[in-house]
C-alpha cells in the first residue's frame, strides 16, 4: 500500500474533522436576579422638603 500525498492530506482532512467534532462546549446561564424596593411617603417628604429648600435659596431658578 502506497501512500500519495492524497491519500495522507485524506487521512489529515478525516483526523481533522474527527477532532473537531469532539470539542468540549461550554455554557453559562445567568438567573435573573429579582430586586424588591420599597419607597414610602417619607422619601416624597424629604425630596419636597429639599426642592423647597433650592427654591428659597434660588428664588430665579424656575
Amino acid at each position: 500500500m502506497t501512500r500519495t500525498p492524497a491519500r495522507l492530506a485524506l487521512i489529515g482532512l478525516i483526523a481533522a474533522v474527527g477532532a473537531s467534532a469532539c470539542t468540549p462546549t461550554v455554557r453559562l446561564q445567568v438567573d435573573p436576579i429579582q430586586i424588591y424596593a420599597k419607597l414610602d411617603a417619607d422619601v416624597r417628604i424629604r425630596l419636597d422638603k429639599e426642592l423647597q429648600d433650592l427654591l428659597v435659596e434660588n428664588p430665579n431658578l424656575f
